[in-house]
């Protein structure tokens, strides 16, 4: 009997306290979630997966560290849509979202990318303990952990570790960032990822530094090879 109640309480809910669409601020319908309809249409969408070897993308790394696959679910431009969605995610304590979109862009992997089939393991961007003490979670875990379930690949937090408190990359450029942040990771289980492909996740690409020096970690503490997915790249 109360399997049948739950529902209706919530929907009791929904209607006296409705949720909004991060988009437009209207609100969502009881199908809906995070982004009305129209919005999620109109998503700056990238189509990355349907063109694994981007230039524009690769050349972020520079050819330090050999990625496998590289790409970003969506184009972030100032004062657009998608920057609002970081912002709450990233700031707000949105982490529902981050996992709700993620899963929006691993069904789309799993049907239309060939590459995410050799991925054995998942990980986020690891956030110092500090940091993470002070936000209360990692966006980057919950953007890999909605991957991992529509992908249905495992996904680990205990794998690498951020052992070095860092300021903010946000005024650095790339040079800088790649020094404020290349003996900032550790891979503390060598044996979970020995030979593995590792697929690490991130909200953004900007220069690629943070998203280097984790490869580089789990490239010398033997992995197979290293893949990058984002939620979002800087626009064109």
């Amino acid at each position: 009997m109360f399997r049948f109640i739950r529902p209706t309480l919530n929907e009791f809910i929904d209607l006296l306290f409705p949720q909004l669409c991060f988009g437009c601020d209207k609100p969502l319908e009881f199908s809906e979630k995070v982004l009305c309809t129209p919005c999620r249409i109109n998503l700056p969408e990238t189509g990355h997966h349907c063109e694994p070897y981007d230039q524009n993308l690769l050349n972020k790394f520079a050819g330090k560290v050999p990625i496998q696959f590289l790409a970003s679910y969506l184009y972030f431009n100032k004062g657009g849509i998608v920057q609002k969605l970081i912002h709450g995610i990233k700031y707000k304590g949105y982490k529902e979202a981050a996992k709700e979109i993620a899963s929006w862009y691993g069904h789309q992997l799993k049907l239309e990318n060939r590459f995410v089939k050799d991925i054995d393991v998942i990980l986020g961007v690891p956030l110092h303990k500090s940091r993470l003490q002070q936000r209360g979670y990692n966006q980057a875990d919950w953007i890999a952990d909605g991957l991992a379930e529509s992908l249905g690949i495992p996904f680990r937090t205990d794998v690498l570790i951020r052992q070095q408190f860092k300021a903010s990359q946000t005024h650095k450029n790339r040079l800088e960032r790649w020094e404020n942040v290349k003996t900032v990771f550790a891979v503390v289980d060598k044996e979970s990822i020995k030979g593995k492909h590792v697929l690490v996740v991130d909200d953004v690409l900007t220069t690629g530094a943070t998203l280097e020096a984790c490869a580089q970690e789990l490239l010398k503490a033997g992995c197979g090879a290293v893949s990058v997915i984002t939620l979002a790249v800087a626009g064109k």
